[in-house]
């Protein structure tokens, strides 16, 4: 298995290990319920130095995002950031990526560690025609994660960027500890936060740092345990899960980062279609009544014993104390407030239909 440059930070600290995409990588250190309160209400660290992060360099580096993204990064202006998705020619989804613009005709892709390989090969087959230069960055930097309502006071004092002045979204070269590398604005918890790029032999001082200066706030370092269930409330996707080869935008309810009226990109004729006439599939959110918890690829019928589609990921809520899962049902199926029956191991548990996201942020900026 590949390791970050903070796989021995991770072992010292007591974390379980596990494999993941790929990647030997701590799922808790003192327990995923801890981790994830600690995010949502004083701050959390995270190792994501297993993310691919790639360079589009060069006078067409802005026409070649636009043609493999379905957002329109005409108006992100340097110092911003914006996210989107990669589709196939059909509408399915290869990738959902942030993509940061560094300076003129430098921007920075960030993807899922699980397709870093295909996300490279994607990239790189559908350059051919544009005047750019692809670097794969992802062994040279390291990627670390601050989230949470103290997150800003925790990092203040180790930057030189000036945080209250960086938006959301926002992105700035910096000083970090003693370390020169980039800070933005963004995150994966639906929390205020920070996600920090700098050189993968400088990660485990900053971490130290870090840690050290976030231990008076309640600063805890967390597993991937508590990354999915602090994604999962404010229903941001996982890819394998909300997203899919087989998914389009439309169906995980992510038309509102596909642009259409910004020109032909790839997949947007089919896109088109699927707009015009309607997903044939759309993600709801479940709220379980019975006794039980949904889980990925449990079917879901209506109570007269229908199936109309399955779970995409469900677990208890640790912020909401509630039992929710996120299911891909036919359109037209159920509607909010109805009933249906999720299948747990065979067996029918009654669960209602609920709006989502199921968690707003409380952070305003």
């Amino acid at each position: 298995m590949k390791q970050t440059p903070l796989n021995a930070r991770h072992r010292a600290l007591g974390a379980k290990m596990v494999e993941f995409g790929g990647w030997d990588m701590p799922v808790q250190y003192r327990g995923i319920i801890e981790e994830h309160q600690a995010t949502r209400n004083a701050a959390g660290l995270f190792d994501i130095s297993h993310m691919a992060r790639f360079w589009v360099t060069g006078p067409q580096s802005e026409a070649f995002i636009q043609h493999i993204n379905t957002f329109d990064v005409r108006n992100t202006a340097v110092g911003q950031s914006d996210y989107g998705l990669m589709c196939y020619e059909d509408g399915g989804i290869v990738d959902d990526i942030f993509v940061y613009h560094l300076a003129d005709n430098e921007w920075m892709i960030v993807a899922n560690a699980s397709n870093a390989a295909k996300d490279w090969d994607w990239l790189t087959q559908h350059s051919s025609g544009f005047d750019v230069q692809l670097t794969d960055r992802s062994a040279e930097l390291a990627m670390i994660a601050l989230q949470g309502p103290s997150a800003e006071h925790i990092l203040d004092p180790l930057t030189s960027a000036d945080l209250t002045a960086l938006p959301f979204h926002g992105i700035t070269a910096s000083s970090i500890g003693t370390a020169q590398g980039y800070v933005s604005r963004t995150g994966y918890t639906g929390e205020d936060g920070f996600e920090i790029f700098i050189p993968a032999d400088q990660a485990a001082p900053v971490w130290d740092a870090l840690l050290d200066a976030g231990s008076a706030a309640g600063l805890q370092p967390v597993g991937l345990g508590a990354r999915d269930s602090l994604r999962f409330e404010p229903g941001l996707p996982l890819y394998g899960h909300e997203i899919e080869r087989d998914i389009n935008p439309y169906e995980a309810k992510l038309g509102w980062v596909v642009k259409l009226d910004k020109g032909d990109f790839i997949g947007s004729d089919a896109l088109r279609m699927i707009k015009e006439h309607g997903p044939a599939r759309r993600l709801i959110g479940l709220q379980m009544v019975g006794r039980g918890i949904a889980r990925q690829g449990m079917p879901v019928q209506t109570t007269d014993g229908q199936e109309i589609g399955s779970v995409t990921t469900g677990m208890p809520a640790p912020t909401l104390g509630q039992n929710l899962a996120y299911a891909l049902v036919a359109s037209g199926s159920v509607k909010v407030g109805a009933e249906v029956d999720v299948l747990v191991r065979g067996k029918p548990v009654r669960a209602t239909v609920v709006k989502t996201p199921f968690y707003k942020s409380r952070y305003k900026k």
